[in-house]
């Protein structure tokens, strides 16, 4: 057993060594980057306009709203990513990682627009009330490749209904130990107790949980962050600046190591940062299609998915980061060497014991709501692989499979657990990179019909009449009563 395990994580690290360390990064970063010209900064320049939309995205009729849906998406993107990621990134790639963080989480806005828009014009009517899609859909009616959309399936199934949902489970588990001396076994058995109802009760139960939940937990950490900020205001201009410098090397430029401590920066920066905002990844894209929009347009969707990049990376990392780096301490006593302990012993530091059970709590409301939001992703998509009519057992069997996965990852070893869920991450992102950069033109045109009812002074409506490149490949049923609403000739540009 132990030949087979060091086997298996050595092709694990080869495999992360390939597409992180050549192939993904750069990716990543080009694809956000291209996006974000060819929509002349749309992250920037629409930025109002995404906190303009929230106030209608409650409304979303007998189906899912867009609310629900962003509430859905932030559930999955915050969890161990924010927590327990960031404190892996400053412990392997130091304080400069957050910077690389950072940058992934702006240019990927727009790659969360591109894909979250995608997602939405080709999602499908499930036949109660609500949609299904993602990029397994938009891959093979937009590409009409069904083999690339298979193996997307298969990654996000793993990836997200296997390793992800044993890293949040491991990171719930660590910091209940540490904080309360609960026993892992035990934290695992809670957990089975508490997920099960939800998920077997299907996407509205799992979408209504994140809409209670997710707004609650995000505020109340943000003002427990804003607090450590104001205790520790002469450092942070000093912390800020250690950021920067550790970024592009500065601080190792004495020593010599500059070229291997910006890439170790870079990497763990743009890794850790697209396993928490998950831009680029494809993950997000399953619950924007299950929207029921407001404006009635592709294009609402990717930007209210937009702000679940800025809030969950700009907003709730920066804020672990805060606490972290301001608690310098905690960095060189060793006392918690990674994951979600660093956090705990951080905040420890700064408003004493009762810190790390507030981690503690915190970790379990946001890796709980990723732990239901994970499993929606892989049942769309389990769906999609068993069709409609045998998608019933190949639910159920899933369902036990992330069960037992939950129990697993609460006793299993993160360093084992976080290297496969990397890997799956990598092998799904690069094949939903590749997709959406083929179908970026449409993307464009969507975002530019919008655009161009909204200076008219018009309620943007999609017609996909005035898109050639959907004709034939829409589910007219999924947008009912849009035909003819878009005024002018059809485009040609999509």
């Amino acid at each position: 057993m132990d030949s087979i395990a060091t086997w298996f994580n050595s092709v694990v690290s080869a495999g992360n060594g390939l597409i992180w360390g050549k192939l993904l990064v750069y990716l990543l970063i080009g694809a956000g980057l291209y996006f974000t010209v060819m929509t002349r900064g749309i992250q920037f320049r629409f930025f109002g306009h995404m906190f303009s939309l929230l106030k209608g995205s409650r409304d979303g009729g007998e189906g899912i709203s867009s609310f629900q849906a962003l509430s859905t998406s932030l559930a999955a993107r915050v969890g161990t990513g924010n927590l327990a990621g960031v404190a892996v990134a400053i412990y392997l790639g130091g304080p400069g990682a957050i910077f690389w963080m950072w940058m992934t989480a702006l240019v990927g806005m727009a790659t969360s627009f591109v894909e979250s828009a995608l997602a939405q014009a080709y999602k499908v009517d499930h036949g109660d009330k609500t949609f299904r899609g993602g990029p397994a859909r938009y891959i093979e009616r937009g590409l009409g490749q069904r083999w690339m959309a298979v193996a997307f399936s298969i990654c996000l199934i793993i990836a997200f209904g296997l390793a992800f949902n044993s890293v949040q489970a491991n990171s719930i588990a660590q910091a209940m130990e540490q904080a309360f001396s609960i026993p892992t076994w035990v934290v695992g058995v809670a957990l089975l107790v508490a997920v099960a109802p939800i998920i077997f009760g299907g996407l509205r139960s799992i979408a209504k949980v994140a809409e209670l939940i997710v707004p609650v937990m995000a505020v109340l950490y943000l003002i427990l962050a804003l607090v450590v900020v104001a205790l520790n205001i002469e450092e942070l201009p000093g912390a800020i600046a250690l950021i920067f410098n550790s970024a592009f090397g500065l601080e190792e430029a004495a020593g010599g190591a500059v070229g291997y401590a910006v890439a170790q920066a870079m990497m763990q920066g743009i890794k850790r940062g697209l396993f928490s905002n998950e831009a680029g990844m494809g993950s997000a894209p399953n619950v924007a299609a299950t929207a029921s929009t407001r404006p009635n347009h592709p294009a609402a969707q990717g930007f209210i998915q937009m702000l679940g990049v800025f809030f969950d990376t700009l907003v709730i990392c920066t804020a672990t980061a805060a606490v972290i780096i301001l608690a310098e301490p905690a960095l060189q006593s060793g006392d918690a060497p990674n994951g979600i302990q660093l956090t705990q012993t951080a905040l420890t530091e700064h408003v004493g014991s009762w810190g790390g059970m507030f981690v503690a709590i915190a970790i379990l409301l946001f890796a709980f709501t990723s732990l239901i939001a994970n499993y929606s992703y892989g049942e769309s998509n389990i769906e999609y692989l068993a069709g409609k009519r045998r998608s019933a057992g190949a639910v159920f069997i899933y369902r036990l499979a992330v069960l037992a996965m939950i129990m697993i990852g609460s006793v299993a070893q993160l360093k084992t657990i976080w290297g496969f869920a990397d890997l799956s991450m990598g092998m799904m992102a690069l094949i939903n990179l590749i997709a959406i950069l083929l179908l970026s033109p449409l993307a464009f045109a969507l975002f530019r019909d919008y655009e161009r009812q909204l200076k008219a002074g018009k309620e943007p409506t999609f017609d996909p009449d005035q898109f050639p490149k959907l004709k034939g490949k829409v589910d007219r049923s999924a947008w009912p009563g849009t035909s003819g609403q878009t005024e002018g000739a059809t485009r040609t540009d999509a």
